[in-house]
C-alpha cells in the first residue's frame, strides 16, 4: 500500500501522542517511603506484611511510587527529602537523630501517615513517652491509656465530611476488626486537631474481654485525625485478629479486606502525596 507523505505525518503525530499519553499515565504522581519494625507482636507483623502487599498494588493502580524498609537508619534528612510522603506502619523511631530528622522533615512541609502502634507510648514500657513533640504536639494524643480486646470490628462515624480523606464515604463505615486505642489527652479540646472519624455509639459494647476494662460500653473515642499545622493523618487501624487461643497463630482478619476503609486510606494517600507536589 502506498502511503502519502501527508498520511505518514499524521500517523507519526498519532503514535507520538499515544506514547506521550502512556508515559504520562505511567509517571509517578508522588513517592512514598514506609518504615516498619515488624518484630515481637504477631498481629502487627501480620498487618505489616499485608500492608506492604496492599500498598504496592495500590501504588500501581494509582500511579505513585511505594518503597518500604525496616532500616530505620534511613530516617535521615538526605533520604527523606527524596520522598513526598512518609508512612510509619507499626512503630516510631527511637534514635535521637532519626527523631530530629523526622521532625525537621515535617516542619519543612513533609507529609506523614501513621497506623495503630505508631502512636503508642506508655511509661514505663519498651516505648516510653519520651518524645514530647511527637506525642503531645504532633499527634496530640499523649500516652496510650487503654484498649479494647479482642480485635473486633466497629462502626465508625464520619466527623468531618468536608475533608479530602473522607470524600465519597457514607455517614458511617464499618471498619475491619482491630484493637482500638484510647488516649491520655482529650483531642476534642485541642484546636489543632481535626477529628475525622470516631467510634459510633451503635458499636457499643465494643470488645469481648475477658477483662471488663477491655470492653467499652460508652464514651467518645477518636480513631482517625489530622493536625492542622502539619500534612499528616493518623489512623488507629493496624492490628489483625490472630488465632492465639488454638496455638496456630494464623491471621483471622485482614485490615485491607475492606473497600470502605480502603477508600479512606487511598483518599488520604492522594491528599497527602499530591498536596506535597
Amino acid at each position: 500500500m502506498k502511503i502519502t507523505f501527508k498520511l505518514a505525518l499524521i500517523l507519526i503525530f498519532f503514535f507520538s501522542i499515544c506514547h506521550l499519553s502512556s508515559a504520562q499515565s505511567n509517571h509517578s504522581k508522588f513517592k512514598v517511603i514506609a518504615f516498619y519494625t515488624a518484630k515481637n507482636d504477631l498481629a502487627h507483623i501480620s498487618f505489616v506484611e499485608e500492608a506492604n502487599k496492599w500498598f504496592a498494588k495500590t501504588s500501581r493502580e494509582n500511579h505513585f511510587t511505594y518503597k518500604s524498609t525496616n532500616d530505620w537508619t534511613k530516617l535521615n534528612t538526605k533520604y527523606l527529602n527524596k520522598f513526598d510522603l512518609v508512612i510509619f506502619l507499626d512503630t516510631r523511631p527511637e534514635d535521637k537523630n532519626q527523631r530530629e530528622a523526622f521532625e525537621t522533615y515535617m516542619k519543612n512541609g513533609g507529609s506523614w501517615m501513621g497506623f495503630h502502634f505508631s502512636a503508642f507510648a506508655l511509661t514505663p514500657s519498651d516505648y516510653n513517652q519520651d518524645w514530647d513533640w511527637y506525642h503531645n504536639e504532633f499527634l496530640g494524643s499523649g500516652e496510650y491509656s487503654n484498649n479494647t480486646w479482642r480485635p473486633t470490628s466497629a462502626i465508625l462515624k464520619i466527623e468531618n465530611k468536608n475533608h479530602p480523606a473522607t470524600q465519597g464515604l457514607a455517614n458511617t463505615i464499618t471498619a475491619s476488626p482491630n484493637e482500638w486505642y484510647n488516649w491520655q489527652n482529650d483531642l476534642t479540646k485541642n484546636p489543632d486537631i481535626d477529628i475525622l472519624l470516631s467510634i459510633d455509639p451503635q458499636s457499643f459494647p465494643l470488645g469481648t474481654g475477658p477483662k471488663a476494662s477491655e470492653i467499652w460500653n460508652d464514651g467518645y473515642y477518636p480513631v482517625v485525625w489530622t493536625n492542622k499545622n502539619y500534612r499528616m493523618i493518623y489512623l488507629n487501624m493496624g492490628h489483625n485478629d490472630m488465632d492465639y487461643e488454638n496455638g496456630t497463630n494464623q491471621t483471622l482478619s485482614h485490615t485491607f479486606d475492606n473497600p470502605e476503609q480502603n477508600k479512606l486510606i487511598i483518599n488520604s494517600l492522594i491528599w497527602l502525596g499530591e498536596e506535597n507536589n
